[in-house]
């Protein structure tokens, strides 16, 4: 099975129907195309796919993180085509920037190799779990104008968001145990290197290793955030005495007010609580290199 979510990339995989149904034909796959409508179809349509079967997201992270949905504990295989706005789920697997032949015939017909999936408040992500300021900012760039995709969407919402700045106090328990309580700009739970288009937020994740990066940003004006940006637009962040790096399997995060989160850049509805924790190879994935 085939999903094809035509409202990936603002729009730019829907002007690639043609070209994706054509390259399906070119290379013989035998697959049911599913072109979902409206949110939602791309998780009904990962559950109803029968055992065994390999259901392939052509879109971005937002259309993976739905068809996961639908894929926890199932005796299916995921297949992704990273042809949407961020992608950072499919830059884990080593799939970012092949042509959409190539994604295809690895999501249809590559190796297959179990990976870790986090889980927050019961809702799966694969790659990115994102609390605070940093939801605040995804909610911002759903709203940014349509020809900015990827990290320059990011900033666009990241400096918009700057003028409204008020850290919540935040509480952070690993494994059972309070490591962090005070004010705190954000809160990464990783299960992939990269978020928002290819920033490097948790350089040390790996989707197979076991285990889950939490990256927190404590105390920060605007003009911090703005100092510490181009640091962690390289990856060089962790070092700053505000920014703090804790791995486990097992998070709860609580916050003095409702906060918002997103998860693979879906946006969740905001809690004061955050329960989060690993699933162990929770999905099989096709993947042409090996993640190990």
């Amino acid at each position: 099975m085939i999903v094809v979510n035509p409202e990936a990339g603002r729009g730019q995989v829907g002007r690639r129907i043609d070209a994706i149904r054509a390259a399906i034909q070119r290379l013989k796959l035998e697959a049911e195309l599913v072109v979902t409508r409206a949110p939602g179809e791309a998780e009904q349509a990962a559950r109803a796919a029968p055992a065994g079967a390999r259901v392939v997201a052509v879109g971005g992270d937002g259309t993976v993180h739905e068809v996961l949905q639908g894929l926890l504990h199932a005796n299916k295989t995921l297949g992704v085509v990273p042809i949407g706005s961020g992608n950072d789920f499919a830059r884990a697997l080593g799939l970012k920037g092949r042509s959409l032949e190539e994604a295809l015939w690895i999501a249809a017909r590559g190796l297959e190799r179990e990976v870790d999936l986090g889980l927050v408040n019961h809702a799966v992500f694969g790659g990115s779990l994102g609390l605070g300021f940093d939801a605040s900012v995804a909610r911002r760039a759903l709203r940014a104008p349509r020809f900015l995709r990827g990290m320059p969407r990011y900033l666009y919402a990241l400096f918009l968001e700057l003028q409204a700045l008020d850290l919540p106090r935040m509480a952070l328990e690993v494994e059972g145990q309070r490591l962090y309580e005070g004010p705190a700009l954000l809160a990464a739970v990783m299960n992939a290197p990269t978020y928002g288009g290819g920033i490097p937020i948790a350089p040390m994740a790996a989707p197979n290793d076991g285990r889950l990066e939490a990256v927190l940003a404590g105390r920060f004006s605007r003009p911090g955030v703005l100092g510490i940006l181009p640091r962690l637009l390289k990856g060089r962040h962790l070092n700053h005495p505000e920014v703090r790096h804790f791995s486990g399997t097992d998070f709860t995060v609580r916050f003095d007010r409702p906060v918002p989160a997103h998860a693979d850049g879906e946006l969740l509805e905001p809690q004061r609580t955050y329960a989060v924790r690993l699933e162990p190879r929770g999905v099989r994935v096709a993947c042409a290199p090996p993640l190990d």
